[in-house]
């Protein structure tokens, strides 16, 4: 019995990584996505604050989903969550002031975060509280995984740097398109077909073994 929850909480964990990946698999979340990732800082700071808040905010609503109106339950969930982002909100603004400006306008924006919005609604308030923060703690570490790795991409070719650390030589010419909105579509239609090869070639050596 104890192997299986314990095997059904990893199951809840580990698909937000790879299988069920926000970015790369449901597509969520694309307005943070393509605006904050021209830094690999930026990303991996908007993928923390967002893991934060759907962790904190699945936990609340599972342990409060029986007592939940059906007809409030989303005017219910924004609140729970405008809560731990406004939390966020001060928290950048009061010790990371240069993130807190880098990442503008779409940390407030977490509230309406189709990820978050969405976890509460499909998992957190139908699931007790230990899969919920599974759940939730995998598509949040799925998700800043995803806007890092954009982030170092882009960094690299429009920068020459990582995290801010350059590391191009001189003959190193930035490509200017990959800090711009453009960057950001191209990259990340490049990592999606990327994924979507790989996967293929994994199920494919799978159905022929």
């Amino acid at each position: 019995m104890r192997s299986s929850t314990e095997g059904r909480l990893l199951g809840d964990f580990l698909k937000g990584l790879w299988k069920e990946s926000p970015t790369f698999r449901l597509l969520l979340g694309m307005c943070p996505t393509l605006a904050v990732t021209n830094a690999a800082q930026n990303g991996f700071a908007m993928g923390l604050a967002t893991t934060f808040t759907l962790v904190s905010a699945s936990t609340i609503v599972s342990l409060i989903r029986k007592v939940i109106p059906n007809q409030v339950r989303i005017p219910s969930f924004v609140v729970v969550i405008a809560t731990f982002v406004t939390m966020v909100d001060l928290f950048l603004k009061g010790k990371f002031p240069g993130i807190s400006k880098a990442l503008g306008p779409y940390v407030p924006l977490i509230v309406v975060n189709c990820v978050i919005l969405g976890r509460q609604e499909v998992f957190a308030s139908r699931n007790p509280v230990h899969r919920a923060i599974a759940d939730a703690l995998g598509m949040g570490l799925g998700f800043t995984w995803a806007l890092t790795l954009l982030g170092v991409i882009r960094e690299i070719l429009g920068m020459g740097s990582i995290f801010g650390v350059h590391i191009m030589g001189s003959w190193f010419r930035p490509w200017i398109i990959m800090i711009l909105p453009p960057g950001a579509f191209l990259t990340l239609g490049m990592l999606i077909g990327f994924m979507n090869t790989l996967t293929g070639r994994t199920a494919g050596r799978s159905a022929q073994g």
